[in-house]
């Protein structure tokens, strides 16, 4: 696997510089179906947090599906050279040491424009504070035509850039999405996943899964085994997830865990429904709002969502295994981003 590569540019000269970059370290391949994998794994002091944002927003104040709306871009950097940005706070704690740290990003190419997917691979990341660097991506990119859509997910490491960074607001910019309007709609966004290391905290058992499959009605239920270690009752725990196409209002998509042979939890919470859980929103343990820019709660088919994983585990537990489905809409997944207490 390659290193990501980031180069410190201005805005302006980014149609120059990208393609010097992507000559010197080429963009992977892209395949229509890339399955989940671990991409990090770690038993340390410390936990994992994740700042998200969308990078579509509806023309006319759309707070429903986004099936036929019509989308325009998020743009918050006022910026003449960016035509999509958004910003959000990635909360390391105070004293922390980030270990790993990987960004995701992606959307529809095909809504009422169709945006060439060469730059699938490209965007552009600014640290609090900072100015824009190039990135590209590093590993075999997710990119799927199907049900009218024309979708793709990219991510590279920025471990080191995170590690250097101050606390704040992350910007990125340029993901690769189209606006306008089509049947199945436009979505797009991206999520900086880091793991960090504290003394202070409990030793944890860390893990980030990703790769690009789709659950529906047509292509079934995805199962992902995540862990195979046994938990005692009561462990604390969470679950993050990183999906795409999930219309808020639309039934029967869902998110279980599966803690031994005979247990299954579907996960929800206040602000996810059990049978509604990709429902177009950002959120952490059931809370509707994170420090972002913008911050609505309709995100429009782009979904970055945190679960508490207590009630799971509440029991115990043998295994920690994921499946996840959809009986109306397709819907297009990610990421999976865990941890679970070792000892209290």
């Amino acid at each position: 696997m390659r290193r990501s590569v980031l180069c410190a540019l201005s805005c302006a000269a980014l149609s120059a510089a990208l393609p010097v970059a992507s000559a010197s370290a080429p963009e992977p391949r892209e395949a229509s179906r890339v399955p989940f994998a671990a991409r990090y794994e770690s038993v340390q002091h410390g936990g994992v947090v994740r700042a998200a944002n969308s990078s579509a927003k509806g023309a006319k104040g759309t707070e429903s599906v986004n099936d036929d709306a019509t989308i325009a871009y998020v743009d918050v950097d006022n910026d003449p050279n960016t035509y999509n940005s958004s910003r959000a706070e990635l909360a390391v704690p105070a004293g922390a040491r980030v270990s790993w740290a990987r960004l995701y990003w992606g959307g529809n190419l095909r809504v009422g424009e169709q945006k060439p997917p060469e730059d699938n691979g490209r965007v552009l990341i600014a640290e609090p504070g900072g100015q824009y660097k190039a990135l590209l991506a590093d590993t075999l990119i997710g990119h799927r035509t199907a049900d009218g859509a024309d979708a793709f997910q990219a991510s590279a490491d920025v471990t080191e850039l995170v590690r250097s960074s101050r606390p704040g607001q992350w910007t990125v910019a340029q993901v690769n999405v189209a606006m306008g309007r089509s049947a199945v709609g436009g979505w797009g966004g991206w999520t900086l996943v880091a793991a960090y290391e504290k003394a202070s905290e409990p030793l944890r058992r860390i893990g980030v899964w990703d790769g690009f499959e789709t659950v529906g009605p047509h292509s079934g239920e995805l199962r992902v085994p995540l862990d195979a270690n046994r938990y005692g009752k009561d462990t604390n725990g969470s679950l993050g997830v990183i999906a795409y196409d999930g219309d808020r209002g639309t039934s029967g998509d869902y998110l279980a865990v599966e803690t031994n042979r005979s247990k299954s939890v579907r996960l929800s919470d206040s602000a996810n429904s059990a049978d509604d859980v990709m429902n177009s929103s950002i959120t952490e343990f059931g809370a509707g709002r994170t420090v972002r820019s913008p911050d609505g709660t309709n995100t429009l088919g782009y979904d970055s969502d945190v679960f508490d994983l207590r009630g799971a585990l509440r029991d115990g537990a043998d295994r920690v295994h994921v499946r996840s489905g959809s009986r109306k809409d397709t819907v297009w997944l990610g990421a999976l981003f865990f941890q679970a207490d070792v000892r209290r």
